[in-house]
């Protein structure tokens, strides 16, 4: 039986696979936390030996009209943004993937009452949302499996917790995984205009775009620092008001994932909260409890068995 031994809600803003004497003119001299933080999460997690594969759960791929999960054996390749070329421009990239893994999410699919295709085709565009994550925390750790789920624009909050949902059934299916999922994406997501960006580049928390937005975030850090992940989903209509990243959809799915408002993961941080020309970042890292992510002794796929789930 695979479990989830780790998740996090991570920053991958372009800014951190910036050279550091840009980020560091871009921040009044000084560098920015998203990236040591990254750094020490890398130490303290991710160069251990106790997991196999990664599931980044990617805020920037949007699909239409199901979810996607890569299946390929290996993905390679340089990555170039289309969104900003200047700052990451072939930027190569060579990982393992976990097919096994990805057809057992997929298998789930109808159990859950939802859509889940596992795509192996070689051609399929990577997301900047993953690269750079994988560039701080996977590169140069060989044997390390990564694979991605896109988020679907044509989803609500409930199939984003059935994807989640599905997700840990197809780990708990897949024997002797270890897995660590990485939700990848912004909290409040306005940017400044184009004539005004210039002027808030740094990092900074009183560049976030409007002070309701930074107090709707720093209220949602506390929560989950608290491990009251049953707060910040009952207020997702509130938050959705500061219009968080993908509507938040790449938490949506960890969360299901972790066993929805049961779930009781406190959160360490990893850096500070900071400003990305208007959005708020954060790096937040969930180890799994000693009692389970429910506080029940047992995986979160496992306390609510598949047939009594609300469909």
């Amino acid at each position: 039986m695979g479990e989830i031994v780790g998740a996090g809600l991570l920053a991958h803003v372009p800014t951190i696979v910036l050279p550091e004497e840009t980020r560091r003119a871009l921040n009044d001299g000084e560098e920015i936390t998203l990236v040591t933080g990254l750094r020490q999460l890398r130490e303290d997690v991710f160069a251990r030996e106790d997991y196999d594969t990664v599931v980044v759960l990617d805020s920037h791929w949007a699909t239409t009209v199901e979810f996607v999960v890569t299946a390929q054996p290996r993905r390679a390749g340089l990555y170039t943004s289309e969104e900003l070329p200047r700052g990451m421009c072939r930027m190569p990239y060579d990982f393992p993937g976990d097919p096994e893994l990805a057809h057992a999410i997929a298998h789930f699919a109808e159990a859950h009452a939802t859509f889940i295709t596992a795509i192996d085709d070689a051609c399929l565009p990577i997301q900047y949302a993953t690269v750079n994550l994988w560039k701080f925390l996977g590169e140069g750790l060989p044997g390390k499996r990564w694979m991605s789920i896109g988020v679907c624009q044509t989803g609500d909050m409930e199939d984003h917790l059935r994807l989640g949902r599905a997700l840990a059934d197809g780990i708990a299916a897949t024997p002797g995984r270890r897995v660590l999922l990485i939700a990848s994406g912004a909290l409040s997501h306005t940017f400044w205009p184009l004539r005004e960006i210039r002027d808030h580049e740094s990092s900074d928390p009183r560049h976030i775009f409007t002070p309701e937005a930074r107090a709707a975030d720093e209220e949602r850090i506390a929560w989950f620092k608290e491990g009251r992940h049953d707060k910040v989903l009952d207020t997702m209509g509130t938050f959705w008001t500061y219009r968080p990243e993908a509507k938040f959809f790449h938490y949506l799915m960890m969360a299901g994932a972790l066993g929805d408002r049961a779930c009781v993961a406190r959160a360490r941080q990893y850096g500070a909260y900071e400003n990305a020309v208007g959005t708020g970042q954060a790096h937040l890292w969930f180890d799994r409890p000693a009692d389970g992510w429910t506080g029940a002794g047992s995986p979160a796929s496992a306390t609510v068995p598949t047939a009594h789930r609300p469909v």
